[in-house]
């Protein structure tokens, strides 16, 4: 992050404290209840935000080395994502071309190929076909042909992105508006992949996102949890197109106080959280980085879940106090788990019950507006009911 721009969230931050006041959005507005129940709405989110819409699948630490790859399943479709011998990141349809079989069913590995279970086909790296057992026999194969299905993949700033659909193209930086090169600062590319984890949730994946649009819930919902460390109900907010960054507020601000300004850093002050369209929560703390990634069951509006993935910067990862470092990052998601997708989860079910028609984003929550707005936006529906200004 710039200097002059951590300079301007930590100023702003403690006059919020100073004053008592928050981020303003400018006025409540009212989002349908539908917008998590209703099975029509979720398909076209399915089709539209997780088949025809770029993907990322993880940083570039998921792939440490050439010849590595690791496996997904999380947009409904079997994906290899390899590092060959040339660094070059690649992403494919996980799918022999001879019986459709799924050709690597490993998460995660290294290999130099890959061999199909059910008839042997092997398939390098880039994707090639370069096996067929008793080939002879099968018949002539036009291996160019039958190659895997590549899918357009991109690696930028540390992080990355998967079309799912074969034909598409992608501009990353066109998707990030102009938050390309506040992320290119965290130097995500040096991290090391630590751990990951996931969560399975019956709720609407929807109401996951949601969790993470706002502090006003510190101080009840973390009140023995997070609500040590952080101040609750008060934050920075930025919009960058279909994106946004949150600063949280973190207590240790204090001790910034009083020093001057060029010993200041932003981690010491505040914990950025990053929302990238449509489904990912990247938070940066001094350790390293911790990726988000939530996920509708299909089509499904009740059922969702999140891949959690946390990574470690080389200082960190080679530190005496590594395993403290990555314990509270993994702590650290045991609150989102255990605290605001309980939460939220209880939510769908209230959403269910037919109780109420609406739910109410306050003025304190910009990022709950910005994201049901920009979904919204995004399928052709009409922005959310302003209640008032």
């Amino acid at each position: 992050m710039r200097r002059d721009e951590q300079i301007r969230v930590i100023e702003e931050l403690m006059q919020h404290l100073d004053d008592g006041t928050n981020v303003d959005a400018g006025c409540q507005v009212r989002n349908p209840v539908s917008s998590y129940t209703s099975a029509d709405l979720a398909t076209r989110e399915w089709k539209s935000f997780f088949q025809n819409y770029p993907q990322v699948l993880g940083l570039s630490a998921d792939l440490p080395e050439p010849e590595s790859f690791f496996t997904s399943n999380d947009l409904g479709k079997p994906i290899l994502c390899t590092r060959a011998a040339d660094g070059v990141f690649r992403a494919f349809l996980n799918v022999c071309r001879h019986r459709a079989t799924v050709v690597e069913e490993e998460p995660r590995g290294q290999k130099k190929r890959f061999q199909c279970p059910f008839h042997g086909w092997t398939y390098d790296p880039k994707g090639a076909l370069v096996g067929v057992p008793k080939e002879g026999h099968f018949g002539k194969i036009d291996r160019e042909c039958n190659s895997l299905v590549e899918l357009p993949a991109v690696e930028r700033y540390g992080l990355l992105w998967v079309s799912p659909d074969p034909g598409a193209s992608f501009d990353v930086d066109a998707l990030l508006g102009d938050l390309g090169p506040e992320l290119a600062s965290w130097k995500l590319e040096r991290c090391q992949r630590h751990a990951d984890t996931r969560f399975d949730h019956a709720m609407n994946w929807k109401l996951a996102i949601d969790t993470f649009g706002e502090t006003y819930h510190f101080n009840t919902l973390h009140r023995n949890t997070l609500a040590g460390s952080f101040y609750g109900n008060v934050q920075l907010y930025d919009r960058y197109a279909r994106n946004h960054r949150m600063m949280l507020c973190m207590k240790t601000i204090d001790d910034l106080r009083g020093k001057p300004q060029d010993e200041w850093n932003v981690l010491h002050a505040a914990l950025p959280v990053y929302y990238l369209f449509p489904n990912i929560q990247l938070i940066v703390g001094q350790g390293g980085p911790t990726l988000v990634r939530v996920y509708p069951g299909g089509p499904n509006p009740h059922q969702s879940f999140s891949q959690v993935g946390f990574y470690l910067y080389p200082e960190a990862f080679e530190s005496e106090f590594r395993e403290m470092i990555g314990m509270r990052m993994e702590g650290f998601g045991q609150v989102i788990r255990d605290e605001d997708y309980v939460a939220a989860a209880s939510g769908h079910r209230g959403a269910r019950s037919g109780a109420v028609e609406y739910v109410t984003f306050g003025r304190n929550e910009p990022a709950l507006h910005h994201y049901h707005n920009t979904y919204r936006d995004a399928l052709g529906l009409p922005p959310l009911e302003t209640v008032d200004q």
